[in-house]
């Protein structure tokens, strides 16, 4: 089986076809102009770049284009760098679909739905649980296709629905063990933190940030859509401001984003499961591929830090 673009190792000769995940124009130390450009199939993602490149060059290697390249996997300042020998553009004679290159999460996004949905059944307070019922039910399939964000984690067809179930089966743990913590408010709030992303974020295909996502943010717009929800549905009271501060206060502080920092309990557990999760799986997607007692490349989003696989890794435990 060919293997996918993440699992090529350093001094690997490539011969494949990619999506143009991101293509960004530069210009070299000489004056000339190139292309860098972040290619991706199913497996994960890799960074070219296009020397002396033409304005046609340009022009044809974009975001979204899906290309057939030659090359060689090299090592650049602690990552690998796919170094292009050969790249042309592909055509109906090529018979590949876009939807081919795209990770995807783990989970059919049936399974994802039918869980959150069991969540929401279990949920005892019925404002807290309406509100939170008619925004899924909203926003519904845009939900269960969108990407968590644009890189970093869960950046991927379905990343934002496997976010969210990772971090309700935690919330789920915790709560069991901290039982004075409301199971429905910091239920509803896993589910709604990044609700907001349908609207901020483009897609799953070459996500990038929209104008409201830019101007408003997935913060704003999901406490917005909080209020506009209790308007319609005629709830009032504590469940709505609680609602809308733990949305406000996921991402910890101002520095990070939050408008206000968490003053509830269930806001605060919130913020830490969010950060826990998305920490997770960058270290279990860097460390993908990499062998027992090496290193993986560094991790832009964690303080450029390479994580190490213990060598014992590989061998079963003895129990």
């Amino acid at each position: 089986m060919k293997r996918g673009i993440k699992h090529h190792q350093i001094g690997d000769a490539v011969e494949s076809y990619l999506l143009i995940k991101a293509s960004k124009k530069g210009l070299a130390s000489n004056g000339k102009p190139f292309l860098t450009l972040m290619l991706t199939d199913q497996s994960g993602e890799i960074e070219a770049k296009l020397w002396g490149c033409s304005p046609e060059d340009e022009e044809v290697f974009i975001s979204k284009a899906i290309v057939h390249i030659h090359g060689e996997v090299n090592e650049y300042r602690g990552n690998r760098q796919l170094k292009i020998k050969a790249i042309r553009p592909t055509s109906e004679m090529d018979q590949v679909n876009t939807a081919d290159f795209l990770p995807s999460a783990p989970l059919p996004p049936n399974e994802m739905l039918e869980r959150i949905n069991q969540y929401l059944f279990e949920m005892t307070n019925p404002k807290i649980q309406r509100i939170t019922r008619h925004l899924i039910k909203k926003h519904q399939q845009a939900f269960m296709e969108a990407p968590a964000a644009t890189r970093n984690h869960h950046e991927y067809v379905s990343g934002l629905a496997y976010h969210v179930i990772c971090m309700l089966d935690l919330a789920k743990s915790i709560s069991a063990l901290y039982p004075t913590l409301d199971s429905d408010l910091l239920y509803a709030g896993v589910i709604l933190h990044d609700l907001g992303k349908v609207h901020e974020l483009s897609g799953p295909v070459a996500t990038e940030y929209t104008t409201e996502g830019k101007l408003i943010g997935h913060i704003s717009i999901i406490v917005n859509e909080i209020a506009e929800a209790a308007k319609e549905l005629e709830i009032d009271g504590d469940e709505v401001l609680a609602l809308q501060h733990i949305v406000l206060s996921h991402h910890g502080k101002g520095d990070w984003g939050s408008p206000k920092p968490p003053m509830i309990r269930e806001a605060e557990i919130l913020h830490h499961i969010d950060n826990l999760d998305a920490k997770m799986n960058m270290m279990d997607r860097a460390l993908d591929g990499v062998q027992p007692g090496k290193f993986s490349e560094r991790v832009f989003a964690m303080e450029q830090r390479s994580f190490y696989k213990p060598a014992f890794h590989d061998k079963p435990l003895d129990l």
